[in-house]
């Protein structure tokens, strides 16, 4: 049996893994949406299930206010005597010279939790990674941020010792990495036969992605970095990396980088990284101007490699070459199989499913509750779609680019301020969202609101609804297109607007924002301040 990529589908970030015992978790980047850092599980490295997310108290994380694509930066999870350690970075304040990245630890004894308050460690840069060594000591690594014009370095990477007991970062501060042209970030330190090695995404996080590795007898450097005959480079600016789908624009894997390792019980390696697969439109589509432009409305996901220590210590894909696989030899482990995906959620539990995350505040019983009416999820109407602070919205992630979402609608408008339906989004400024509202003249009626980079407008006018019933809305995804729908019954729905362009909503396509992916998911506005509630009796998420 083979592993296929991505093993993480949809928007799952900057992997970071362990292993501890039988048990295999990685935890992956959230951004702006709230709870913090996801989590996963799995015990063959074929088969994951969303366990947990550490950061699920506003003590711990605040992102109230936070831009697009800020927030949660690259978490990096490891274990060590019986204490699980999470450093991550906050980003409050990017996209302008002077970046603020706040980072910080969180530890457990449990990996679901709880998980302690932060502590605060230096703020260089982002990306920190933690590594315990074979004496106890620890020490910190990330990247730096440079807001001087020009930039003394392409690339910088520094280390600092922490002082586990005192809980603060002590010492010197020294550089690892500081080059002109070749610039690295997300690093990792791993200690194996009396060599440090320095595993780092080089190149930025686009489609020039890759992976390099550094080495040293001492952990504070210096540094050599692995250059290999076999390391296609086209120029003197191109890292050398050990994977990398940058020469290789129709592989299913683009962007691929940003790794960690994990070593199974049985002695083999694998490594996990970030990868994009690339939106192939729908034939309709794929003669438009915007078909031309790449986009990745999935966002960046987790892939997984196998990967070998040549003779004379230096790491390399098993396959050989640089480019990373779709399907990928698995380990020497017995299956184990995981709860398969949630389709139809009819809001039975006293929870809301780990699935949903909603953006930069929790929703607490102000703003949604599963009980006021049993059997249904009641969003309680707040602020509009463009705030940064009190909006009523959970969402999934969209995890193949051909799916249906699906959900019924009790609700009863009674301005034109109040709205609520189904929403296909990538941020504030980036969605589709079929809606029911008031209008003056119509009553109750239902419309579609299209938003890109803030540019608001109606595909299409506003259509009456029956007062007293609830309403189905429907949108169909295929391949860059999207159809909606609505109607009193699963099986007389009728179309609502146009067949549209919906490959908007992606990375590269937005103006401020680019790191998260698309997601789609149950919202409700209410701009008078009454917080109308709107019950939903079902949301279906189904991949074609």
């Amino acid at each position: 049996m083979k592993i296929r990529n991505p093993i993480l589908r949809g928007f799952h970030p900057d992997p970071s893994i362990i292993r501890v015992g039988d048990d295999y978790y990685i935890a992956t980047s959230t951004f702006e949406w709230w709870p913090g850092v996801r989590l996963h599980h799995s015990k063959d490295l074929v088969n994951w299930e969303l366990i947990s997310y550490p950061l699920d108290r506003v003590s711990q994380l605040d992102l109230k206010g936070v831009g697009p694509s800020q927030g949660i930066w690259a978490p990096c999870l490891t274990y060590h005597q019986g204490t699980f350690f999470l450093v991550y970075t906050v980003v409050s304040t990017f996209y302008c010279n002077m970046h603020d990245t706040n980072n910080y630890m969180v530890t457990a004894t449990d990996i679901h939790g709880p998980w302690s308050e932060p502590i605060t460690l230096s703020n260089f840069g982002f990306d920190p990674s933690l590594f315990h060594d074979d004496d106890g000591r620890k020490y910190m690594v990330s990247m730096v941020t440079d807001h001087r014009v020009p930039q003394k370095y392409s690339g910088r990477l520094l280390l600092q010792e922490y002082d586990h007991k005192l809980k603060k970062m002590v010492g010197p501060i020294k550089d690892l990495y500081a080059a002109d042209k070749i610039y690295l970030e997300g690093a990792h330190i791993y200690k194996r036969n009396e060599w440090y090695y320095l595993f780092a995404a080089d190149s930025g996080t686009a489609e020039n992605h890759g992976q390099s590795i550094l080495r040293s007898r001492n952990i504070w450097g210096e540094y050599e970095m692995y250059k290999a005959d076999f390391m296609e480079r086209k120029d003197d600016n191109e890292a050398y990396s050990i994977m990398t789908s940058r020469h290789k624009p129709d592989i299913l894997l683009q962007k691929s980088g940003h790794a960690d390792l994990v070593e199974t019980q049985n002695g083999d390696w694998y490594m996990v990284h970030l990868c994009g697969r690339v939106l192939k439109y729908n034939e309709k589509a794929k003669d438009s101007e915007v078909a031309k432009e790449r986009r990745y409305q999935l966002g960046r996901e987790t892939a997984i490699q196998k990967v070998v220590w040549t003779d004379d210590g230096w790491l390399e894909l098993a396959q050989g070459g640089t480019t990373p696989l779709e399907e990928v030899e698995m380990p020497d482990l017995p299956l184990y199989p995981t709860a398969p995906p949630l389709v139809r959620d009819d809001f039975d539990s006293d929870t809301l499913n780990l699935e949903y995350q909603s953006l930069r505040i929790p929703m607490d019983e102000s703003y949604l509750s599963l009980s006021a009416r049993p059997g249904y999820l009641r969003l309680y109407g707040r602020s509009g779609l463009s705030s940064r602070l009190s909006q009523t919205l959970i969402a999934r992630r969209w995890t193949e680019f051909k799916f249906t979402a699906t959900t019924i609608l009790d609700y009863s408008p009674e301005v034109f301020k109040q709205l609520a339906g189904l929403i296909f989004i990538y941020d504030t400024e980036n969605y589709l969202y079929l809606h029911v509202t008031h209008d003056e003249d119509l009553g109750k009626c239902i419309s579609i609101i299209r938003s890109i980079n803030g540019t608001w407008d109606y595909p299409e006018k506003f259509i009456p609804l029956e007062t007293d019933k609830e309403v189905i809305l429907q949108g169909k995804v295929d391949y860059g297109l999207i159809q909606f729908y609505y109607g009193y019954g699963e099986d007389k729905l009728q179309a609502i607007g146009p067949e549209m362009d919906c490959s908007f909503i992606s990375d590269e396509a937005c103006k401020e924002g680019w790191f998260t992916g698309a997601m789609v998911g149950l919202c409700s506005q209410d701009m008078t301040g009454d917080r109308k509630p709107a019950d939903f009796d079902w949301f279906e998420y189904k991949v074609d």
